[in-house]
């Protein structure tokens, strides 16, 4: 087994070798891949030390595995040359995610979708993943009509440069600038870039990916993505409308039996999901469940994640994991 890491000097691929060691995954040679100029650096990995190398050269050493964490740009330029040489890819971009010839992937949802010939498998987005997780055996057992989510994301989900400007605002430095207005000490309901309907790409994400994922163009899906001046991981405020009405202990218990999802929900003692206590966690962790009083058949409910782990890194060895016990690979 030849893993490639493409993308492993940013902060997913930082996250992607320590969720690498933590599962133990399995690989004989391990091939750290950057850009041209990140070539040649040295990067220490379970008690090894591991020297950087450029995109050309990974695709020469033929990976059986590349987890690309590199950018929708680089991807869309690479993923094909990788696949052509016979290695598969799983990609956190948004380069693939709505391609009808890729899988979009959440393996406790839909991996058993995944085939020998799939060559480029897509990450979904961050906040998409940790909310189709926890609503994947609710829809099972009622169906879903419409969600409405209102996302309250991290910092990270921007890249270090998102992180220094916090930390740079917060001493109270001038430095380089992730976002068009301050982040600390204030929220902007902006992630992504704006499309011609008014709302942001990330938000156009949340909404195509669900009904990608769940294989079901009917679900209405409406979103507002908002920045919180938070270090790491995302949270969401989720409102969802069954077909059929639900009993809440059930809903609870459903939520108890999904694989990777873990309930907090004990407001008598003041404990919900919160991202500091998500932190460098795999699971997604749902609260505040509670019927909506003002129509039928409708839940709301509070979801929170690590973005870099389940959001992206988690989720995506995970895939590499299904690829390598199933033999797909």
């Amino acid at each position: 087994m030849k893993l490639a890491v493409v993308g492993a000097t940013g902060l997913v691929g930082s996250e992607i070798l320590e969720v690498l060691a933590e599962h133990n995954f399995p690989f004989d040679e391990l091939l750290l891949v950057a850009s041209e100029r990140s070539a040649g650096k040295k990067i220490a990995f379970k008690d090894k030390e591991y020297t950087v190398i450029g995109l050309a050269q990974a695709v020469s050493e033929k990976p059986d595995i590349a987890i690309f964490s590199a950018g929708g740009d680089t991807s869309k330029e690479w993923a094909p040359k990788f696949a052509e040489a016979g290695t598969i890819v799983v990609d956190n971009s948004s380069a693939w995610r709505m391609d009808p010839t890729k899988k979009l992937v959440v393996p406790e949802i839909n991996a058993k979708s995944l085939k020998i010939d799939d060559r480029i498998i897509a990450n979904p987005n961050c906040s998409t993943i940790q909310m189709v997780l926890a609503l994947t055996k609710l829809r099972d057992r009622y169906g879903i009509k419409r969600v409405v989510v209102s996302t309250y994301q991290s910092v990270t989900g921007s890249g270090l440069k998102a992180v220094n400007q916090l930390q740079d605002e917060r001493a109270g430095k001038e430095g380089e600038k992730a976002y068009p207005h301050k982040i600390d000490l204030n929220v902007l309901p902006h992630i992504d870039v704006f499309q011609d309907n008014g709302y942001t790409k990330e938000e156009m994400k949340m909404i195509n990916e669900t009904k990608k994922i769940f294989e079901d163009p009917s679900i209405q899906v409406t979103a507002t993505t908002v920045r919180i001046p938070v270090m790491g991981g995302h949270s969401e405020a989720v409102n969802v409308e069954f077909k059929e009405d639900f009993d809440l202990e059930e809903v609870k218990e459903l939520l108890a039996a999904t694989p990777g999802v873990v309930v907090e929900d004990d407001v008598a003692n003041n404990v919900y999901p919160m991202p500091m206590n998500a932190h460098k966690k795999d699971e997604v962790f749902v609260g505040r469940l509670r019927r909506d009083e003002s129509q039928p058949n409708t839940l709301n409910m509070w979801i929170v994640a690590d973005n870099l782990r389940k959001g992206a890194a988690t989720n995506a060895v995970q895939i590499a994991e299904y690829l390598v016990k199933h033999s797909l690979v």
